[in-house]
């Protein structure tokens, strides 16, 4: 079973990402954890994306692509993979079709959970810290235990990160749509893509993807 992850930043992909993973026993592929590994072991593709993250310019479609072929080559994913922040361009999902296609591992589906941007500005900009010794808080999901008193040191000082702050988050989230768009089309029209409805509760979520996965395992 071969799989695309996709959902915008705060839609609990992480989450999902370990279950997944869990339940059907593929490998997780984060493009992140790849780039870092194919840096370390000096890989041909990885001497060339340092090339480009040392002077902190974006590391070309073509370089990132290799990099994913190389992980997908390796026999841990013949039974089956997860790829997760991968691809992000339309020329990377059309990398992905010829690299698939090459090493005969198709993608079978693509599961975005679909969350509406209000909520996910709400989840992502809820987060504050205290000021006297870090410790998080949320003010939806994990509010200090007595009104403005931190659980941890008494400290009554808090501040919110400015990547943290609505603004901020919704002009990433705004990004992340735009980027987001054309791959969700393109995966339609390849009759891949299956939308989750991420508003739902954690376990409701798991459950609807499990219903779409169970189908491959058969």
């Amino acid at each position: 079973m071969n799989l695309i992850l996709m959902g915008l930043p705060g839609a609990g992909k992480g989450t999902q990402a370990e279950y997944i993973v869990e339940k059907y026993g593929i490998p997780h592929i984060s493009t992140g954890d790849i780039f870092r590994a194919a840096i370390k072991d000096q890989t041909p593709m990885g001497v060339e994306a340092k090339k480009y993250i040392d002077k902190g310019e974006l590391v070309p479609d073509e370089v990132t692509s290799g990099i994913v072929k190389d992980r997908l080559s390796q026999g841990d994913t013949d039974k089956g993979y997860m790829l997760d922040g991968f691809p992000r361009t339309l020329q990377q999902a059309n990398d992905l079709e010829t690299i698939t296609s090459d090493l005969n591992k198709p993608i079978d589906a693509v599961i975005n959970i679909d969350v509406d941007p209000k909520l996910l500005v709400e989840r992502l900009s809820g987060r504050f810290i205290c000021k006297n010794c870090g410790a998080t808080y949320h003010k939806l999901y994990k509010m200090p235990k007595v009104k403005d008193t931190c659980d941890v040191c008494g400290g009554h000082e808090f501040y919110q990160r400015s990547d943290d702050k609505p603004e901020t988050v919704k002009n990433r989230l705004d990004v992340n749509i735009k980027m987001n768009t054309p791959l969700i089309d393109f995966y339609k029209n390849k009759n891949v893509l299956f939308t989750v409805d991420g508003n739902q509760s954690i376990e409701d979520v798991t459950n609807a993807i499990t219903k779409i996965l169970d189908k491959f395992t058969v």
